[in-house]
């Protein structure tokens, strides 16, 4: 059957005009019997919204741990120990030590002292001084004897004795050329001489030139 043939079918149209009258009469029957009141109320009511809130889900759960695989060990091989040979090992006797302990000494504050300047010692006197200046005394005339004998010039070494007061106690001919010539005029000359005092003893070297001419 063809779509055209299917659309002139009385028996569709009968089906659907008695549903449409079906629907009326229920629309007066609500009206009639004030069901369609009632549901006009219903309507008008405010309506009432509701809010639902979100459902919160619960935290994941934490993720396992991780396992950490381990590699095998490996036992290394064991060696056979081979003990050395036995060396008979020499034994000495020591005698015992005795220790004894002594107490430190209690610990003193050091004191920092200021450092001690010593003044280096004066230098030794020579034994016998030369160059010693007289501050009082004649010169030694030029013995005749010599002048008689024709000797031009002479030279004498005379030692002194000084005492504390620079006074001449002693004279001692070291040394003369002529020899005996010019001895006693030297010594007798000298006696009188003076010295600056120096507070103790000392000898003194003393050397004489004679020259003819200068008498």
């Amino acid at each position: 059957m063809d779509y055209a043939t299917q659309q002139r079918d009385p028996t569709k149209h009968a089906i659907g005009v008695a549903f449409v009258v079906l629907m009326h009469v229920l629309l007066v029957y609500a009206l009639l019997t004030g069901l369609g009141r009632a549901i006009v109320e219903v309507v008008k009511k405010p309506l009432t919204a509701t809010i639902i809130e979100e459902l919160k889900l619960p935290p994941p759960p934490p993720p396992p741990p991780k396992k950490i695989v381990e590699a095998p060990k490996v036992t290394p091989p064991v060696q056979t120990y081979v003990p050395p040979p036995d060396v008979p090992v020499p034994t000495t006797t020591e005698a015992p030590t005795i220790s004894a302990t002594t107490a430190a000494p209690p610990t003193e504050p050091h004191v920092i002292q200021a450092p001690v300047v010593v003044a280096p010692p004066a230098p030794p006197k020579p034994a016998v001084r030369r160059g010693v200046t007289r501050i009082s005394g004649d010169n030694p005339e030029y013995p005749k004897a010599a002048i008689k004998d024709g000797i031009a010039k002479g030279r004498v070494v005379a030692r002194l004795n000084i005492d504390e007061q620079g006074n001449v106690t002693e004279v001692i001919i070291f040394s003369a050329e002529p020899l005996r010539y010019f001895d006693r005029a030297v010594i007798s000359a000298l006696k009188g001489w003076k010295f600056a005092s120096d507070g103790e003893k000392y000898v003194a070297e003393v050397e004489l030139n004679f020259t003819l001419k200068d008498n």
